[in-house]
C-alpha cells in the first residue's frame, strides 16, 4: 500500500482524516499515485494537476524521502521506501508572499 499525505485543505476536500493509503498498479510513479488519488477522491481532480496536461499545478509540491520530486518527470519511479509503503508520499501546497 502507498501512504500519502495530503495538505489540510485536500483532506478536507476528500473528506478524510489522516494519510490516504493506496493500491497502485505497476510501477509506483508521481502519476501513478495521483491517478490513483483522483480514482479513488475524484473531488480532488484538477486540484494537484491541470486535468488536461496532468502537469503539476504551480504552487503544489510533491515530496518523498526528504527529497524535493516536484520537478521530477512523472513517470519517474519513486523512491523504493514509498513503492513498499516504509515512507509517505508527501503533497505540500507551497506558499507565496512575504
Amino acid at each position: 500500500m502507498i501512504r500519502v499525505v495530503l495538505p489540510t485543505h485536500l483532506k478536507t476536500l476528500a473528506r478524510v482524516t489522516g494519510e490516504v493509503q493506496l493500491q497502485v498498479e505497476g510501477p509506483v510513479t508521481q502519476s501513478a499515485v495521483l491517478d490513483a488519488l483522483e480514482a479513488r477522491y475524484p473531488m480532488l481532480r484538477g486540484t494537484m494537476r491541470d486535468q488536461q496536461t496532468h502537469k503539476r499545478r504551480p504552487f503544489v509540491r510533491f515530496f518523498a524521502c526528504q527529497q524535493d520530486l516536484s520537478h521530477e518527470a512523472s513517470d519517474t519511479p519513486l523512491p523504493d521506501a514509498v513503492a513498499v509503503g516504509a515512507e509517505p508520499f508527501l503533497v505540500i501546497g507551497a506558499m507565496a508572499g512575504g
